[in-house]
């Protein structure tokens, strides 16, 4: 099979004293990893704090501004690159997936934050100047946990990355009902995983209701109650997703993509393409793969 996106691993970074996470200034992981400005994917949670420079960012193919005071937040899957045109710094905080799941009874817990929902407009978030301020207390005090001589305490650092989503949650209103209080919260979660599991062979809504229990009617009423878009639209947005991820790997060819993502064939995949994104499959790649399309 010919290659995707670059994925890294947490491990193919230089672990911060202990395995699961990587904390450092910005300013110097930037220097360190450049090939990371291109577009690539992390198997890891990811978090950056700006304190200084501008430029620009994509996650999953949405542009955003990079300022100080900006803070982002990235679930492992989602593909990003940076264009900076000054340069950056402030605090990166990577960790794996079940880095807090020991340290936590809810396995889900991170779903208490809309900002690790997988949808970039709610991921990048421009704080307020007193919520700035506490976060660069926080990863101050997380690095020095980090330059300890003795052993680092994970459980500290662990309650400190909670404080600082909590914080940020706070100071934004934006933190979610609690997992498991409400009902249709919970059926909710399950669509979005469902949809993430068999986006290619499953694009009907009432096929994802039957696996979950209730009528094609209750998914799509709660999906717009919660989001404001139909369960159809939560689909068809995935599958569309993926596929531009796959249309920037220029090793694979339109037919191939098409295949993957289960279409009858390439005409049918191209003509569902430009139907919701305006343009070809073939024009997007070539936006997105200039060298000012995924730096």
């Amino acid at each position: 099979m010919k290659n995707d996106i670059p994925v890294y691993d947490i491990q193919n970074f230089k672990a911060y004293k202990n395995d699961g996470i990587l904390v450092s200034r910005f300013g110097h992981y930037a220097q360190q990893h450049q090939h990371l400005h291109s577009a690539h994917r992390h198997s890891f949670f990811h978090l950056v704090f700006f304190t200084q420079g501008s430029g620009s960012q994509q996650i999953d193919f949405k542009r955003f501004g990079v300022k100080p005071g900006l803070i982002y937040f990235m679930v492992p899957g989602q593909v990003h690159s940076w264009d900076f045109e000054t340069a950056p710094d402030g605090y990166i905080i990577n960790f794996s997936s079940d880095y807090l799941s020991s340290f936590l009874l809810q396995p889900n817990y991170l779903e208490n934050f809309s900002f690790f929902n997988g949808q970039p407009d709610s991921q990048v978030i421009l704080l307020p100047a007193e919520t700035q301020a506490k976060l660069v207390a926080i990863f101050e005090d997380i690095l020095k946990e980090g330059q300890n001589e003795k052993p680092i305490n994970d459980d500290l650092v662990k309650t400190l990355l909670l404080r600082m989503f909590i914080e940020v949650a706070r100071s934004t209103n934006i933190m979610h009902t609690a997992p498991g209080s409400s009902y249709n919260h919970t059926l909710l979660k399950n669509f979005q995983r469902l949809i993430d599991q068999n986006y290619a062979q499953l694009r009907l809504p009432k096929q994802y209701a039957s696996l979950l229990y209730i009528t094609p009617n209750h998914l799509n009423a709660l999906c717009n109650d919660f989001l404001g878009q139909s369960a159809g639209t939560l689909i068809r947005e995935r599958v569309i997703l993926e596929a531009k991820r796959l249309l920037i790997n220029l090793d694979l060819m339109v037919a191939e993509i098409a295949t993957r993502l289960n279409f009858a064939d390439q005409s049918y995949f191209i003509k569902f393409f430009k139907k919701y994104e305006g343009i070809t499959p073939e024009k997007f790649r070539k936006l997105n793969t200039t060298p000012h399309g995924t730096k």
